[in-house]
């Protein structure tokens, strides 16, 4: 596959076959992740592979919580709510995602079992947990290093067949996360990434979320008219 076919043809993957991914192929894809770039080569990942029992508990746990309403527990920053136009396209891709799978704005049901799905992982059959390094929290470096390592890792993957999707709903319950996962106390949860084969019957797997264009997003200064 080529580099643009990558990048062009990737997507985030929300429903999965429950056929296992081999040990061998998530290190193969991990090894291609980590030539990704880090400040002054400080590599402040790690990565927590989880599949089978300890993965069901996870998804047990984090379901159990939030419908118990236990507040969330995720261990970075979010942030305020988004506004203007980062809101508009975080509505946007939501009404993509419910149109194709036929969700009703006033279907409370489906709605509320579709969040649930990320609580779950998206029931792949496979999670890593990205975590960093605990000494460097703080750095602003550190978690955009982890960016840039989990982008070449889903590209990596889609590179492979397999399809993922980051997911922040997965860690929202840390103390379940840190429990079955056995993640050390030296280390900061930051993200997780659902793998696996994607489930081509899946509607919302057809989705392709819309981007803003160069113009929009890139100044050129020095270039002339």
């Amino acid at each position: 596959m080529q580099f643009d076919d990558v990048i062009l043809g990737r997507r985030s993957i929300r429903g999965y076959k429950p056929d296992p991914v081999p040990r061998e192929l998530i290190e193969e894809i991990l090894t291609l992740a980590m030539r990704a770039p880090s400040s002054m080569n400080t590599q402040p990942w790690n990565f927590y592979v989880i599949t089978g029992e300890p993965l069901d508990r996870i998804r047990a746990g984090n379901t159990e919580r939030m419908v118990a309403g236990v507040p969330q527990s995720r261990e970075f920053r979010t942030g305020q709510a988004f506004e203007g136009q980062h809101r508009d396209r975080q509505v946007g891709v939501a009404k993509q995602l419910f149109a194709a799978m036929g969700i009703a704005r006033e279907d409370k049901e489906m709605r509320q079992d579709w969040v649930l799905r990320g609580f779950r992982q998206f029931d792949a059959p496979v999670c890593i947990i990205v975590t960093y390094d605990r000494v460097l929290d703080g750095s602003d470096d550190t978690p955009f290093d982890c960016g840039a390592v989990t982008t070449a890792l889903v590209n990596a993957a889609w590179s492979r067949g397999l399809g993922a999707v980051i997911n922040s709903q997965g860690i929202m319950q840390s103390p379940v996360v840190r429990e079955h996962a056995g993640i050390a106390d030296d280390q900061v949860i930051m993200k997780s990434i659902a793998l696996g084969w994607p489930d081509e019957t899946f509607p919302a797997n057809a989705v392709v979320s819309e981007r803003k264009s160069v113009a929009e997003a890139a100044t050129f200064v020095g270039f002339g008219d």
